[in-house]
């Protein structure tokens, strides 16, 4: 998911589910410009005191998007339990999907985690910590109805304009499979470029088309003809070697799939609760490359 194209960065506060989850850490200041001490519950340490700081790119609904001036979405509200049990708050830093990627911003210190819809790859785990997965996802094929087609096969066979976004392993699966797509800077380009024609077709992940098809209007345009399983998982990802917060982040993903709490926050930002995308067992899983 996401792209290494730049825009400019900005830090955004991320909207906290409870009102649990605006507690802050009761810590004295110290000399990190006086907001509190860098180290939280856990003996976890943060790179700012008194908040968890997550790189992300934006905008990817359901996961994370910018919502009447406020960060939100199910990647957001699932790092807000790991803020909560730290005793601080999450503060969202956007940025360019490559920095955090190849762990540069996690290795410069920007942020203490990077949550961003992130498939778990072989590749990837060359350059940072994943946490266990919490998302199975799939990749779905969306295609405008007038187009005439009713495969990715099809799409392929009657030479029609493929999009994906770049630097995502939807670009990648459409690519090994012998396209040369458009690529597009975010999923919300990416369905733009469909919307207005750009191209007729695109591979983006299936739970940002469940979002988009809820408008009637691009339900009545646009239809999936193709679901892609090709398994992946979404992790969240620390700086190599940052054990405590690894551990942090598990536990809370642990303890919301065991109270109910992921199962809640699904249904409410992606859809219909399916146990399948919550059996995610180890970062070690299976994932697409």
């Amino acid at each position: 998911m996401n792209t290494l194209l730049g825009r400019r960065t900005r830090v955004l506060a991320a909207i906290t589910a409870t009102a649990g989850l605006m507690l802050v850490s009761a810590c004295t200041s110290s000399d990190d410009g006086g907001s509190g001490s860098k180290t939280a519950a856990g003996g976890v340490e943060l790179v700012k005191g008194g908040q968890l700081t997550t790189c992300t790119h934006l905008p990817y609904p359901p996961f994370q998007s910018e919502i009447d001036g406020k960060v939100q979405g199910f990647d957001v509200s699932l790092i807000d339990l790991v803020a909560k049990d730290l005793g601080v708050k999450q503060e969202i830093l956007d940025q360019p999907f490559e920095n955090f990627k190849t762990g540069g911003s996690l290795n410069s210190g920007q942020c203490d985690l990077a949550a961003a819809g992130m498939t778990i790859t072989e590749e990837r785990k060359k350059n940072v910590d994943f946490s266990d997965p919490y998302f199975d996802a799939t990749q779905a094929v969306l295609v405008d109805k007038k187009a005439g087609v009713g495969s990715l096969a099809d799409v392929k066979s009657k030479n029609v304009k493929l999009g994906a976004q770049a630097q995502t392993t939807g670009e990648d699966y459409a690519k090994k499979q012998g396209f040369d797509p458009v690529s597009f800077e975010s999923s919300d380009a990416v369905l733009n470029g469909l919307r207005t024609g750009q191209v007729k077709a695109v591979i983006i992940d299936y739970p940002v088309v469940q979002g988009w098809l809820k408008d009637q209007a691009n339900a009545d345009a646009f239809e999936v003809v193709d679901n892609l399983n090709t398994g992946e998982q979404y992790g969240f990802t620390v700086k190599k070697g940052n054990t405590e917060l690894l551990a942090a982040i598990n536990k809370a993903i642990a303890d919301a799939k065991a109270d109910g709490t992921y199962k809640k926050l699904y249904e409410q930002w992606i859809g219909p609760y399916d146990a399948s995308t919550a059996k995610g067992e180890s970062a070690a899983s299976p994932s697409a490359s």
